[in-house]
């Protein structure tokens, strides 16, 4: 459905930390979110926001079904109501890589290389039932893609060379302790909680300006039972 799997998304949310992360936790007491947005507009942010992954490679291979039987003789959905309330040439992308560019541009703005040769689609299926279009349908035109994209990523990698570690790793760092901090953190939540962010915080011009309500002693409760109480 033009998109990424949910795996990898998820994959993807648990590498936020390398669109640049802060190795020294100290200087912004933990996590305290007034602070790290001062912290960030300072010449030591940008030493320290190194992103531990930078100077990688990353590559891109999808691969689409066409919409399977679904689609009229105009490609439009054959489904749909009111047709001429869009243009079928132009959806769902012009280019149906396109799909994947949010993850490819976050590969990009993290120091990660995402060449374009190494970003690919390729289309299968185009016409055909689901039942006849699965994994064992895919043929040789698609894997024979596949091949030549992989022998292409082996080629650049190799030509690039080793990539060495970034100063500062992810791998074997150990966390120290900030129990005061959190315990800070708990004092800042529940003032929120009664609706007295911290003064000149972002919370608090949110506030002021109607922006937000976080106003609630029970925040796992949702909104939508909240508006019915």
């Amino acid at each position: 459905w033009y998109a990424p799997s949910s795996n990898l998304k998820l994959m993807f949310d648990r590498l936020v930390c390398m669109s640049g992360g802060n190795p020294k936790e100290d200087l912004i007491a933990h996590k305290d979110p007034e602070k790290a947005m001062l912290f960030e507009k300072t010449e030591e942010w940008e030493s320290l926001s190194r992103n531990h992954l930078e100077g990688r490679t990353a590559a891109f291979f999808s691969y689409g079904d066409g919409g399977g039987d679904e689609l009229d003789p105009s490609g439009t959905p054959r489904l749909l109501r009111h047709k001429a309330w869009f243009d079928t040439s132009s959806e769902p992308f012009a280019d149906m890589r396109d799909a994947y560019a949010p993850l490819v541009w976050q590969c990009r703005y993290s120091g990660v290389e995402v060449p374009d040769v190494l970003w690919r689609y390729e289309e299968f299926g185009r016409g055909k039932k689901y039942s006849d279009n699965q994994a064992e349908h895919i043929g040789p035109p698609v894997w024979a893609a596949f091949d030549a994209f992989v022998d292409t990523f082996s080629e650049f990698v190799g030509r690039k060379g080793k990539v060495e570690p970034g100063e500062f790793r992810a791998f074997g760092y150990e966390a120290p302790g900030h129990l005061g901090q959190d315990a800070k953190l708990a004092w800042r939540e529940l003032r929120m909680r009664f609706g007295r962010p911290r003064d000149g915080s972002s919370p608090d011009i949110q506030q002021e300006m109607n922006l937000n309500d976080d106003k609630t002693l029970r925040p796992k409760k949702g909104e939508g039972e909240k508006l019915r109480d």
